[in-house]
């Protein structure tokens, strides 16, 4: 080869490839029940399929539907201005905030499945941080699906409950929020995650408050409804984080 003749790029440092490959650990963390589009040059590729499941989201959430481990607290908008003071525990390899009094998790079994979160918007951020958490978790994710909503998106969980997935080298930690919407019924929370490859990914997800508890909304596949996205920075992000 020349020294005029331009050398071949190498494919596994192209942009394309990283952001796909950071993707891929999105996928890998919520592989049992959740399928997420494909985030090429910074921009969400949106997937097709389904829309939400119409059984998934209640109106009916009031200060009269109590929390079914007893965790006190209830509001009808949003209080959380700032990042919560929080303790963190390490749950799979992501660390996941711990408040078991407060904001929640209120019940922690044996082995280390969380549930039961505070009706308030903390309470929602605490368990969309966990619920990421308990994904990278391989001891426990047969169960996430009793954190979906009933109906025919946590039907499609189960029945995906089974499959199993590879592990890649790719680690996140969340490492800021936003709080998209919040009426008290449900709730938009906006997770920043932080790969090891310093990639910047926003995953959102929508939760909805039943039987007592937050529980989040996916479509009648038990798919994630909306796509991650490739950050550039935390910019519009409350920073918080345990790692």
């Amino acid at each position: 080869m020349s020294d005029n003749q331009p050398s071949e790029s190498n494919p596994f440092t192209t942009r394309r490839f990283i952001v796909a490959a950071v993707i891929v650990g999105v996928v890998l963390l919520c592989a049992v029940v959740l399928v997420v589009g494909t985030v090429i040059g910074g921009q969400a590729k949106p997937t097709t399929g389904p829309t939400p499941s119409s059984t998934a989201t209640h109106s009916t959430a009031t200060d009269a539907d109590p929390s079914v481990c007893g965790l006190k607290g209830y509001e009808a908008t949003s209080s959380l201005d700032d990042a919560p003071k929080s303790d963190w525990q390490l749950v799979g390899t992501i660390a996941a905030p711990t408040d078991r009094k407060g904001a929640g998790p209120g019940k922690i079994d044996t082995d280390g499945f969380r549930s039961c979160y505070a009706h308030t918007a903390t309470g929602a951020l605490y368990a969309s941080a966990n619920f990421i958490a308990l994904g990278s978790d391989a001891t426990t994710r047969a169960k996430l699906p009793s954190l979906i909503a009933p109906g025919p998106g946590r039907d499609a969980a189960k029945a995906r409950s089974s499959e199993s997935s590879d592990s890649t080298g790719y680690r996140a930690q969340i490492a800021g929020f936003k709080v998209d919407s919040y009426d008290g019924k449900n709730a938009t929370i906006d997770l920043a995650l932080n790969y090891s490859t310093g990639q910047l990914v926003s995953l959102v997800l929508k939760l909805t408050w039943v039987e007592g508890d937050w529980k989040f909304i996916a479509d009648d596949s038990g798919n994630l409804p909306i796509p991650p996205a490739a950050l550039q920075s935390l910019g519009g992000y409350t920073p918080w984080s345990g790692a």
